[in-house]
């Protein structure tokens, strides 16, 4: 039994973002899967494949950090701008290759740059697994 293959429109959460987010994946792979555009790691680009998270809470976010400062150490949510500067981990052994890429599937997971880990909450389809 596989994990279901992650598209566009798929629900994203990451563990510093006080809100869940979107996984937008522009057509440049020409898969489709569940009718939407299929994901491979180099979807993280900020901003353009991953949206804000509402706002951050990572003391480790330069914005949040001075805001907290600022209030005397009291913890400042500031709005979130996603740095995701490396590719997505994979969540198995890559079986799918999509543009030469791994495909990711909803196990898969992403670094942001001020310690927030982003998972997937819902791959955007589940018809499609990878096995």
């Amino acid at each position: 039994m596989g994990c279901p293959q992650v598209c566009a429109s798929a629900t994203l959460q990451c563990s510093f973002g006080a809100a869940p987010s979107m996984l937008n994946v522009l057509p440049l792979n020409r898969t489709l899967t569940g009718g939407m555009p299929a994901a491979n790691i180099m979807d993280h680009i900020p901003l353009v494949n991953i949206l804000p998270f509402g706002v951050c809470m990572s003391l480790a976010n330069p914005m949040v950090a001075a805001a907290t400062a600022a209030a005397l150490g009291v913890l400042t949510p500031m709005p979130c701008i996603p740095a995701t500067a490396a590719p997505w981990i994979p969540g198995g052994a890559p079986t799918l290759l999509l543009g030469g890429m791994p495909a990711i599937d909803a196990n898969s997971t992403l670094m942001c740059t001020w310690a927030g880990v982003i998972k997937i909450v819902m791959p955007g389809q589940m018809q499609m697994l990878i096995p």
